[in-house]
């Protein structure tokens, strides 16, 4: 009686798993995304127009194409062609299928990460991300790229920025890491000036607000506060350093003590100084003038 009750709760749980999860965790992504309703290029068979829709509302998938549908333990039967046992079984050794988002993916060490295919961005589940984020798709070719990934013997895809130690910084909807060597990101022109920042996204959003602040200049992204003791002596080669780091207490703690040290700093947080950092700048103000045209 126990095991009756213990496979109809698994059963109950698979059925009301997050589609869009799922699909995300064996490498799919929203080719268009609405308000009630994602649709996805479909997962169990070849096409080149999104004609799997997946109701944001109802929890619920149906294939255009082939006349099907269902819930989250009917997609993992379909994508797997098995039994209902066999999807269970299945669940049941693969945890994470149940968890597939950021705070648990970021608990993976680097080591873990095998990249095994770098290329220009134009993964549509990629492309949609960075519409999210308010990133266009030219500046984000202009310092990323596409980087498919293994981790614990699965295959997924994120937006890569390249360290000085040949790693990657990984960034896509549900997941925030790096392989191994994870380093800080050092692009060079022989500029007198420097610019720091922290991420990824804030690169690419300095790019997208003021891009006249990154002509002619050098760019360190930290990729980690834990890097910045290393990142030091390169100030002694530039006559200005202008940080961008965030607003909050770790960033204003290194600000900080970053301009009693060194001369040649010069706080440039003023730029985005109603918001943490420079994305939710961006993504605050392109929201605020899509709604105004609409």
């Amino acid at each position: 009686m126990k095991k009756e009750i213990c496979i109809t709760m698994t059963c109950e749980r698979a059925r009301n798993l997050s589609i869009v999860k799922t699909l995300a965790s064996s490498g799919h992504f929203p080719s268009r995304i609405a308000e009630k309703e994602a649709w996805f290029l479909s997962p169990l068979r070849s096409e080149t127009q999104a004609s799997f829709k997946v109701s944001l509302k109802l929890n619920r998938w149906y294939d255009f194409g082939i006349g099907t549908g269902g819930n989250g333990l009917d997609l993992i039967v379909a994508m797997n062609k098995c039994s209902v046992k066999q999807a269970l079984e299945f669940l049941s050794n693969e945890q994470e299928f149940f968890s597939f988002h950021q705070q648990n993916l970021k608990r993976k060490t680097a080591s873990n990460i095998v990249v095994f295919e770098v290329k220009p961005i134009q993964h549509p589940g990629l492309i949609q991300y960075l519409g999210i984020r308010r990133i266009s798709i030219s500046i984000a070719e202009h310092y990323c790229k596409e980087v498919w990934y293994r981790l614990n013997g699965k295959q997924y895809f994120a937006l890569g920025l390249q360290t000085n130690k040949g790693g990657w910084e990984l960034r896509n909807k549900y997941f925030k890491g790096s392989n191994s060597p994870k380093s800080y990101t050092y692009l060079k022109t022989n500029s007198d000036r420097l610019i720091l920042l922290e991420g990824m996204f804030d690169l690419l959003s300095l790019a997208e607000l003021f891009p006249k602040e990154l002509e002619d200049s050098d760019i360190i992204v930290l990729n980690s506060l834990a890097f910045l003791q290393q990142i030091t002596p390169h100030f002694k080669n530039y006559r200005e350093v202008n940080l961008y780091l965030d607003n909050d207490q770790a960033g204003n703690k290194n600000k900080k003590l970053l301009f009693q040290n060194y001369k040649n700093t010069k706080d440039r947080s003023e730029l985005f100084q109603e918001y943490k950092d420079l994305n939710e700048k961006l993504v605050s103000i392109r929201s605020t003038r899509k709604k105004i045209k609409k």
